[in-house]
């Protein structure tokens, strides 16, 4: 299992306190890929930019797909920037290979016998795993769970990933996750006042 796995079981096993937005958790997804490349060794991280190594199979084909993905020319990319490109439809990627593996199934309908656009995850030893991990009270996945709403109530709740380019990413994470929010909060706004002039208000 990896990270953004992981994350992603974690999202659809914990209930939070409002709905996690696809957006947010593909740009999350993103940064947890990171955490993982930067585990195996296949990137380093100076100042904001991701510098790749030689690339190698990591056995897992997202985390392949991520590697190949990454820029390898100088000045080459920033954290911020990969999290929003690679983070494009991160969320659905992740969610059919799961489906594929079998870990998620899709839920049928009450009466008739279709399946419905809700997931629900599979009992499998993937779920146990990241379940474990989870109460572990692994940093990473941690931090990451808490740019969702999911888990700790803020940032001092968590323990420090002891690798302080894995801590650049988490905070450029969650930079992303909030310039989101606002982006979304700003819509909105934007159509209510729309709307308003729309009706003649």
């Amino acid at each position: 299992m990896t990270t953004p796995r992981d994350l992603l079981i974690t999202t659809m096993e914990v209930a939070s306190d409002r709905p996690v937005e696809q957006g947010d958790l593909s740009l999350v997804l993103a940064g947890a890929e990171l955490c993982d490349l930067l585990d195996a060794e296949v990137v380093t991280v100076d100042g904001d930019r991701i510098v790749p190594g030689l690339p190698r199979s990591l056995d897992d084909r997202l985390l392949d797909a991520a590697v190949s993905a990454l820029v390898r020319e100088a000045p080459y990319e920033s954290v911020e920037d990969w999290l929003w490109r690679r983070g494009r439809g991160l969320h659905a990627a992740y969610l059919a290979e799961l489906e594929a593996g079998g870990q998620v199934t899709r839920q049928r309908h009450r009466w008739l016998p279709v399946r419905t656009g809700r997931t629900a995850l599979a009992d499998s030893p993937d779920r146990r795993r990241a379940a474990a991990r989870r109460s572990s009270g692994d940093p990473v996945l941690a931090a990451l769970a808490a740019a969702l709403g999911i888990g700790a109530e803020s940032a001092e709740d968590l323990g420090d990933p002891a690798d302080e380019a894995v801590v650049t990413v988490l905070a450029a994470v969650n930079d992303a996750v909030v310039e989101l929010g606002a982006v979304r909060q700003r819509r909105s706004i934007e159509e209510a006042a729309f709307d308003n002039i729309w009706r003649g208000q």
